[in-house]
């Protein structure tokens, strides 16, 4: 079913009571607007924005423009954690069971992470890749073994998970992932100012008052809450908290009080516009989210880590 832009605008203004334009022609294009694309438009841009923000976050406590929530594996323990839910049909939360679990191994993850990275008072980022890998492939074979012991349905569930999609997003997914983010990203507007003086170093960051192991486990916890929101509903969409603060550092500068808003909107126009090119690419097709979002991701940061080299000779 094909919408003109003006049926969408006309659909929009009559539902908020304003009769201006023709409605649509088509019978069921009220219902299928209402009830199928604009829950998914809207799921793209609540995704969008926590991935994008909590790759801010991740690189502004670790210091390092290459960590992300995907990188270092954060996305893979949630996903692991939810695929076991699916598997074995647990449902002690109800509807909110599978985010719960998300939740869960997406902060096991991110702390066993930090746990590993931390050495002598610092982290190392070189473990903290290394890391990552690690908890990536452990998860990958969580995910592997509940597909093989899982039934049929349970399957095409885990491949969901593992290749990102929003395809079947309702209002009921929007209405508990939208305020899991509107409130991550609130509450990270509270850590700009700590995260601007820990870019200076953890030493100067403690001669100005900031408790950088404190900060660093409470961004730790919120980058778990984004991440799992957003995996909860759309499975692993990779290298978006990646390209987005990356780009618009080197745009707009390091600053997080600018970066983390524009971040925010940045992730949300590109995970709308990879959303919709899954739509449309392909006739009669729904591509995987996630199998574009690395398609455009995977060479940037392999020219990011090229860039990285250059610029300070590795990573140590």
């Amino acid at each position: 079913m094909q919408l003109g832009i003006g049926e969408v605008v006309s659909s929009i203004m009559h539902k908020i009571g304003v009769p201006l334009g023709i409605p649509a022609e088509h019978p069921h294009a009220e219902s299928a607007l209402w009830a199928i694309r604009f829950p998914r438009v809207v799921m793209a841009i609540v995704i969008g924005s926590a991935l994008a923000c909590s790759g801010v976050l991740m690189q502004g406590v670790f210091g390092n423009p290459l960590a992300e929530p995907g990188v270092v594996g954060v996305s893979s323990g949630a996903a692991a954690f939810a695929c076991i839910v699916i598997v074995f049909g647990l449902d002690f939360l109800g509807h909110w069971t599978v985010a719960f679990a998300a939740f869960l191994g997406g902060l096991a993850a991110t702390g066993l992470v930090y746990a590993t990275a931390r050495q002598s008072g610092r982290t190392e980022v070189v473990t903290l890749v290394l890391t990552g890998i690690a908890i990536n492939a452990v998860g990958g074979a969580v995910i592997a073994l509940m597909t093989f012991l899982g039934d049929s349905t349970s399957r095409e569930q885990i491949i969901f998970w593992q290749l990102g999609s929003l395809n079947g997003t309702r209002w009921e997914n929007v209405l508990v992932a939208a305020p899991i983010t509107v409130l991550g990203i609130g509450l990270a507007f509270f850590f700009t100012r700590k995260l601007d003086l820990l870019s200076l170093g953890e030493r100067p960051a403690r001669h100005l008052g900031v408790n950088v192991e404190t900060l660093r486990i409470q961004v730790i916890v919120l980058v778990a809450i984004l991440t799992s929101g957003a995996v909860a509903f759309a499975g692993i969409i990779g290298f978006v908290g990646l390209v987005v603060p990356h780009i618009l550092r080197m745009a707009m500068g390091p600053s997080h009080h600018v970066l983390l808003p524009a971040s925010a909107l940045g992730g949300a126009v590109l995970l709308l516009i990879a959303d919709t090119s899954a739509r449309t690419l392909v006739t009669n097709a729904d591509l995987p989210i996630g199998m574009l979002t690395a398609l455009v991701g995977g060479p940037f940061f392999f020219w990011l880590i090229r860039r990285t080299r250059r610029g300070s000779g590795g990573w140590s």
